[in-house]
């Protein structure tokens, strides 16, 4: 017999009028996530060399999550839902509904960060790679969040005997692999051990940011097989997501960027003074 999705009230605690839910909780984990390894992080010799502190992290903080937020939002608008959502314009604002990009959320702390080292006299490219290995605990956040909301169903399993199938009666009776779990254990959790130990040692600007972008895309590209894609076209006669479209871009501009850095081999450099 196959698994069932437990379907749990996507309200985790009701206070009157005021209602918490579960994938909003899962933002306020991934931030404290942020925090608690950023300060780890700072500790390392290599990163404490380069001037990094607290408080650039609680600064830092704040830019990041309206990234995130509007990012994530604006990406899941405009690259995947746009009829949708132009359709029912007043849900673009309600996130607490789940539905949000990793790829425009990726973009959107970009940008962010590009303001941020703007105003702390930072080379962009140096805050790329202090913030790259904290970020894929975040996404695995989110990820469980999707699931607890019964979002992202995958595919129908080919061998029904799968002992990890699951049935999501919100979508059918059929068996279906659970893809938000193989997203977060895999694009989340195991994209970070392996950046996590590749950032441990110093190395050349943009490095650990360009290894970030390639795991998190070639990842990105495996799971997606065990996705219900939102939509799905064709590449010399081979089906390919929209997630696979989205993340192409990143793996060639990633190999590129690690090109450029170990030629370059520049290391990073403390925030310039007035």
């Amino acid at each position: 017999m196959p698994l069932v999705h437990p379907m749990p009230n996507p309200v985790a605690l009701q206070l009157g009028p005021v209602a918490i839910h579960w994938y909003g909780l899962m933002y306020v984990l991934a931030f404290a996530l942020f925090i608690l390894l950023g300060r780890v992080r700072i500790k390392q010799p290599h990163i404490a060399a380069l001037g990094w502190k607290n408080q650039d992290l609680d600064d830092m903080l704040f830019y990041g999550m309206l990234g995130v937020v509007i990012g994530g939002r604006l990406g899941e608008v405009l690259f995947y839902r746009p009829a949708y959502f132009f359709a029912n314009p007043l849900e673009i604002f309600q996130v607490w509904h789940g539905g949000m990009s990793f790829h425009g959320g990726f973009l959107g702390v970009l940008i962010a960060m590009w303001f941020w080292s703007r105003k702390a006299r930072r080379n962009l490219l140096d805050v790329y790679d202090f913030i790259a290995p904290m970020v894929p605990l975040g996404y695995a956040c989110g990820r469980l969040g999707n699931f607890i909301n019964a979002e992202l169903p995958g595919r129908v399993v080919a061998d029904p005997t799968l002992p990890w199938a699951m049935i999501w009666p919100n979508v059918d009776a059929l068996p279906r692999h659970p893809s938000p779990i193989y997203q977060m254990l895999v694009d989340g959790i195991l994209v970070f051990v392996i950046l996590w130990l590749f950032a441990r040692h110093a190395r050349p600007r943009l490095a650990v940011g360009a290894m970030y972008t390639l795991l998190y895309g070639c990842a990105r590209f495996f799971t997606e097989y065990f996705r219900t894609p939102d939509w799905e076209t064709h590449v010399l006669g081979m089906p390919i997501t929209s997630g696979q479209v989205l993340s192409l871009p990143m793996i060639v501009a990633a190999i590129a960027m690690l090109v450029w850095s170990y030629r370059r081999n520049i290391q990073g450099t403390a925030p310039a003074t007035a």
